[in-house]
């Protein structure tokens, strides 16, 4: 574990010194991910991180823990900015909580296993599997594919095994989830709305449990730049979560006066060009 630098003043530490740059970096990231994610519902681990990774592999941070590195500080932010999202739904009385709470056991078991399962992979395993990922979400927002109502939701085992899925495929891709949970509550015939806010409200268990456990399976990793807490990189968190909080409430106004669905096009070509650029190295 790395998070205290040897020398306090800026001037005296070129790493410091050279690192307030790169926090421009981090919060125009933060800022663009706050802005897509209130204006097109999407969740900010799809933006940041492929970004992040880039930004680190600038940095000439070991390539190894890149993807490590870049998912595990993904869902710390998200447990930063999902706080006020969770918040908002709570108080428009949109969050079910009952599933909320059948939901996060499986959840947080599941984030757990994610993470560490994704800290036995290679970098170059994890970012294939961010690109499958990513491409499916892109087609599902170009094609605007969306499950039928067919069923009402399982019961006590069978929402757990489903939110073991949902928290273990999140953490390792570093995601809030939301791209899996409303699927499942609208095909449980869950209203759009609700299933929106219920996701936001997984979504806290999920980036917590997640980002606990890639602090802990990364304590230990060789190579980690000063300002690091396990896979959790302190300056990116402090930047991407900063800016994100801030402009995510632009991103939800712009939705009312924006062609959103147009937008959603746009993006998901803008994520097929992301997702086929790490498959392909």
């Amino acid at each position: 574990m790395r998070f205290s630098p040897a020398k306090t003043t800026i001037k005296d530490n070129p790493a410091l010194e050279s690192l307030f740059p790169t926090l421009l970096f981090y919060l125009v990231l933060g800022a663009f991910a706050g802005v897509m994610a209130g204006l097109l519902g999407v969740g900010g681990g799809l933006i940041i991180v492929p970004v992040l990774a880039w930004i680190f592999h600038g940095q000439h941070i070991n390539d190894a823990i890149i993807m490590h590195l870049a998912i595990g500080t993904s869902l710390a932010t998200i447990v930063v900015t999902s706080i006020s999202s969770v918040r908002a739904h709570h108080r428009r009385g949109a969050v079910l909580w009952p599933v909320v709470w059948q939901l996060t056991p499986g959840i947080v078991i599941g984030a757990w296993l994610g993470a560490a399962v994704a800290d036995a992979l290679p970098s170059a395993a994890l970012s294939r599997i961010f690109a499958l990922f990513v491409l499916a979400v892109a087609a599902q927002m170009a094609f605007g594919a969306k499950p039928a109502p067919h069923r009402g939701l399982p019961g006590a085992v069978g929402m757990a095994a489903t939110g073991g899925v949902i928290g273990g495929v999140s953490a390792i891709v570093g995601i809030g989830g939301g791209s899996l949970t409303v699927p499942f509550l609208t095909w449980c015939n869950t209203a759009m709305r609700q299933a929106v806010a219920t996701s936001a409200a997984c979504g806290l268990p999920i980036a917590l449990a997640g980002a606990i456990g890639f602090i802990v399976t990364g304590l230990n990793a060789a190579s980690l730049p000063a300002w690091s807490l396990g896979y959790v990189y302190g300056p990116a968190l402090a930047g991407v979560a900063f800016a994100s909080m801030l402009l995510a409430p632009l991103g939800a106004k712009l939705a009312h006066t924006l062609p959103t669905e147009i937008l959603k096009k746009i993006f998901a070509v803008f994520l097929t060009l992301i997702g086929t650029k790490m498959l392909l190295g």
